[in-house]
């Protein structure tokens, strides 16, 4: 059984395999990764009461899209004390217009370093695999300005949506009968100037706008039980799924 040693509150009960990693150790990796790598050291927090917890380093790699829409490349580092999440380090995008976070998939391919608790934590191995390269983050952002760059008419935004949100194969007239049409209303309210940023040159009627809308959508609008359980969600769960869903949708469109 692991507890908390301030509350004396109990986590998990794991098995005599699982390797406990303490979030002090987390904290000073974060800060040797700072002198190792140039990351600076932001925020971290918990979730859970305890049971995960994170931190948020930026790299100091920045793009703006025409000049106006930035978009800034973050280490999300996490783990966890029940056995639900790995030690992991994941590249990670935040819009600064919107606060929107996007894991950094390349090719698909997510960039995350994970670290299972049945292994011993060694920050010298996570550090020799870690570090998104300027090549892989110009790579990235190529596509996303190529999303800024494509114009979307109102039948691709509705197919967009109706099937990342709702999972329909092909646009019906009235979605109202669609699975999550609650979400899908909300959402396309976002791409059509509710959503922070969505007014801007970079997001109005193209498929940045189209992508953005998801993300708003699930880090800051999507219904739960609490913020710890949505930004649970929008990072590691359901949420993270259906931004990486939306991001293969968006691409798809300029591939």
């Amino acid at each position: 059984m692991l507890y908390r040693s301030d509350t004396k509150v109990p986590l998990s009960v794991v098995s005599q395999r699982y390797k406990v990693v303490q979030p002090e150790e987390i904290l000073e990796f974060y800060r040797d990764l700072t002198e190792y790598a140039g990351y600076e050291l932001e925020t971290a927090g918990v979730l859970k009461g305890g049971r995960k917890f994170w931190a948020l380093a930026r790299s100091g790699l920045s793009t703006s899209l025409k000049g106006q829409d930035e978009v800034n490349d973050y280490l999300l580092l996490a783990t966890s004390c029940d056995g639900t999440l790995a030690t992991m380090a994941t590249p990670t995008t935040v819009r600064v217009v919107c606060n929107n976070t996007l894991q950094i998939a390349v090719d698909g391919i997510s960039q995350a370093v994970k670290v299972p608790h049945r292994s011993e934590f060694d920050p010298r191995a996570v550090k020799s695999q870690l570090g998104i390269s300027v090549s892989q983050w110009n790579d990235f952002m190529y596509r996303m300005k190529a999303l800024a760059e494509r114009k979307i008419d109102h039948q691709e935004a509705q197919h967009y949506f109706q099937s990342v949100i709702c999972g329909a194969e092909k646009p019906i007239d009235d979605p109202s009968k669609l699975p999550n049409y609650r979400a899908l209303n909300k959402v396309q309210k976002l791409y059509h100037g509710e959503g922070r940023g969505s007014h801007l040159i970079t997001a109005k009627d193209t498929a940045w706008g189209l992508l953005n809308a998801v993300t708003e959508y699930v880090d800051h609008d999507k219904r739960a039980r609490s913020n710890d359980t949505r930004i649970d969600s929008a990072w590691f769960g359901q949420g993270a799924q259906l931004k990486q869903e939306a991001l293969d949708a968006a691409l798809a469109l300029v591939s």
